[in-house]
């Protein structure tokens, strides 16, 4: 009798952990991104400088402090990818990392297929927005824009744990 009543301790005691744990990952830590008119959406100029925002309208970003790749946005531009592409840096990231399901307007499988046609074009926002992180933007040729957060050369190395090496910046 003992040995029944432990065994279903244990699984339901596994069955309440693993339902914690898929909460936890998938919607506990997540919050929405408060809007900041002119900080939202900034891209990088050609040859540097300080990132520069573009004209941008249905802004909705989610993130959480647990990771600094966690970080998705969506939004709406009137501004052309030609027009974009002569004045900031194109970025060579062209696989969108997954959002949650219920973050419905981010379909990385569908971005990323949109950037390997060349229906969208990545370009580079901010760099080390955190350590080793690099915001990318993708934008669509009808208008809809992305955001992600992607591992650069030396988060990669930094997270890895090869020696990162005098090209990386101090943490």
């Amino acid at each position: 009798m003992m040995g029944k009543f432990l065994t279903i301790l244990l699984v339901l005691s596994a069955l309440f952990a693993g339902g914690g744990m898929y909460y936890l990952q998938v919607y506990g830590f997540y919050k929405d991104v408060a809007l900041e008119p002119g900080q939202d959406v900034v891209l990088l100029p050609l040859g540097g400088g300080a990132p520069q925002p573009i004209a941008y309208g249905d802004f909705e970003a989610i993130d959480a402090d647990s990771s600094p790749i966690r970080y998705r946005a969506c939004f709406a531009t009137t501004l052309s990818v030609a027009e974009l592409s002569q004045v900031f840096t194109l970025s060579d990231k062209r696989a969108p990392r997954n959002a949650p399901h219920w973050f419905e307007c981010f379909d990385a499988a569908a971005l990323g297929a949109a950037l390997a046609d060349g229906t969208a074009t990545a370009f580079t926002s901010i760099k080390n927005v955190s350590y080793g992180v690099d915001r990318i933007v993708a934008i669509t040729d009808q208008g809809r824009g992305y955001a992600w957060h992607e591992l650069n050369e030396c988060g990669k190395k930094s997270y890895d744990g090869t020696v990162v090496g005098e090209a990386c910046p101090k943490r």
